[in-house]
């Protein structure tokens, strides 16, 4: 297989007979050697449905479904470990990134780069406060992360193989499938394009996602958070000093009024100092114990062109004869115990 095409999909059953046009007409000088790859990450309307349907009108399509919903990024894992080509596409099914510019990927690709990652050079139907959100993410996680991401960069992009091989090693289950190309290395160029509106359906993203998403970047690319905890705590200690001059200047003038006000500030300062740097702990700890249960990333349970698979019922007259076999057993053992 030289092309594979792998798109994640939560309740996109709207985007879906589109989004499978305009991936075939972008295959189409490697329709002999290219699959489509849909993984249904658990959805709740009729994407699986979807997707059987364009199973059946183009047997490039292959669907994946997963037994429960796990998320994008780990949707986005599913359908790469499942690629079988040398070069893999990656894109969102909402179709706001443009599949038309796979050529201009590819021919990129040709001249020996690993990394074709598609960079935003314009947003269009998002409001300005995700714009100016996005904005800050992307600027905070390279100020903060040890590995130089991309800016406005989001999964869309072509890869090689071996840079494939390489994040697919990588266990980690809280995962940021960009930051970890970027982490990888490999010859890596961007290519400008404009990000159109969605075509149906709503943003699978909302802000609580979203600062889930971030926490996740931040604390799998960087240890930074840590360092500044540690540095808010120093920064608690001196204005402790400066407040206990303060008060024992006081004590020493006779200038001793009611001090509640600055009480109060103070209490206010160190708690909420000590409330941040419990809460930057936490969640690496968290991690650390999510990390360690090592259980698999996702189930499979169906895909396209295969039956589902239901409970076998033997019947009664097969569960009579299980029965007795089960009987007919439990006296022979204790027969022979009898007998020695």
């Amino acid at each position: 297989m030289h092309l594979s095409v792998v798109v994640p999909c939560y309740n996109e059953e709207e985007s879906i007979p589109l989004l499978v046009d305009r991936l075939v007409q972008a295959i189409e000088p490697w329709k002999e050697r290219a699959e489509i790859i849909l993984v249904d990450d658990g959805s709740s309307d009729e994407t699986w449905a979807a997707m059987e349907a364009a199973h059946k009108r183009h047997p490039v399509v292959r669907g994946i479904r997963l037994s429960a919903n796990r998320g994008h990024q780990i949707a986005l894992t599913a359908g790469l470990e499942a690629a079988t080509g040398a070069r893999i596409f990656m894109l969102d099914a909402d179709l706001q990134d443009p599949p038309e510019i796979l050529p201009d990927m590819m021919m990129m690709m040709d001249r020996g780069y690993d990394v074709v990652y598609g960079r935003r050079a314009e947003r269009q139907g998002e409001t300005r406060f995700k714009k100016a959100t996005a904005f800050l993410f992307y600027r905070t996680l390279n100020a903060l992360s040890d590995v130089d991401i991309p800016k406005d960069t989001g999964d869309f992009r072509l890869v090689s193989r071996r840079s494939l091989d390489a994040v697919l090693q990588m266990p980690e289950r809280a995962r940021f499938i960009r930051g970890m190309f970027a982490w990888a290395g490999f010859h890596q160029i961007g290519l400008e394009y404009v990000r159109e509106a969605r075509v149906a359906g709503e943003t699978k993203y909302p802000l609580k996602a979203m600062l889930r998403f971030a926490t996740d970047a931040l604390t799998g690319f960087s240890t930074k958070p840590l360092k500044i905890a540690t540095r808010l705590s120093f920064v608690s200690l001196l204005v402790t000093v400066f407040m206990a001059i303060y008060v024992f200047g006081s004590l020493i003038l006779f200038n001793t009024v009611a001090g509640w006000a600055s009480v109060l500030l103070a209490i206010s300062f160190f708690s909420a100092i000590q409330l941040l740097t419990l809460g930057i702990l936490g969640e690496y700890v968290g991690r650390l114990y999510m990390e360690s249960k090592q259980r698999p990333l996702y189930f499979q349970s169906q895909e396209t062109g295969q039956p589902m698979a239901h409970p076998v019922d033997f019947g009664p007259e097969a569960r009579d004869s299980g029965r007795n076999a089960t009987q007919s057993a439990a006296r022979a053992a204790a027969e022979q115990k009898e007998a020695s």
